[in-house]
């Protein structure tokens, strides 16, 4: 994903709440600070389909404001 955002594609990481301060460390060490990180409810694993498309429904609306702030 960095090498990516580095090379100015629009990008983004879900990450659940216990490995935000991780991934925020991760993307300043490769170079990319700014990576966008959409934070959904822990945990992710051993849920029902329902429950983790409810996790992926939490992420909805931090997508549309990135591709929001695509358009400024």
């Amino acid at each position: 994903m960095c090498e990516l955002r580095k090379r100015g594609l629009v990008t983004a990481v879900i990450v659940s709440e216990p490995f935000l301060k991780l991934g925020k460390t991760q993307a300043r060490v490769l170079g990319v600070p700014d990576l966008p990180l959409l934070l959904i409810p822990h945990p992710l694993g051993g849920l029902s389909l329902e429950q983790v498309e409810g996790r992926a429904a939490h992420a909805i609306p931090q997508v549309l404001e990135l591709i929001r702030g695509l358009s400024k």
